[in-house]
């Protein structure tokens, strides 16, 4: 961590061929492992045909993903705090580039868990679920608001 300034250089990471939106792109790199962005974007893409044959909205694939994206983006999390030789657990709001790779991070964790054939139907089943309000990464989302709404109790802690 830096010790004498932040650095406010947001690197630019373009967008997606097949949509034209950088949501789209940044979900494409974080699935992506050992730089194969070839085998990321079928995975992506096929999760996308998938969500929108299953959900029966045709041309609506990105707002359906965005909706999806949004149902598991959290808005609080608790951050460890040390006072007085006890670490506590403090309330603090997520921003919003935050709150996006949480989402994403956790949408394609809780895919990987799941026991359908090929990633991209394992991650459509996943947005399917986040749409409507079930699912792990849901879960994983509720846990954390609950987590901080149980210890409102220390948000006099946060400087």
């Amino acid at each position: 961590m830096a010790r004498r300034r932040s650095v406010n250089f947001i690197r630019d990471i373009g967008v997606d061929p097949r949509f034209g939106s950088e949501s789209v792109q940044k979900l494409i790199n974080v699935v992506m492992w050992r730089g194969k962005k070839g085998a990321a974007r079928k995975i992506v893409y096929d999760a996308m045909e998938a969500l929108v044959k299953k959900a029966g909205a045709e041309d609506k694939a990105l707002e359906l993903y965005d909706k999806a994206v949004e149902q598991v983006t959290p808005l609080i999390e608790v951050r460890p705090r040390r006072v007085g030789g006890s670490v506590y657990q403090i309330p603090k709001e997520v921003t919003s580039r935050r709150g996006r790779a949480l989402a994403f991070r956790w949408l394609i964790e809780a895919a990987a868990s799941r026991p359908d054939k090929s990633m991209g139907s394992r991650l459509a089943n996943e947005m399917l679920d986040a749409l409507e309000g079930r699912g792990g990464a849901v879960k994983k989302r509720q846990d954390a608001h609950k987590m901080a709404e149980a210890n409102r109790a220390f948000s006099h802690y946060a400087w």
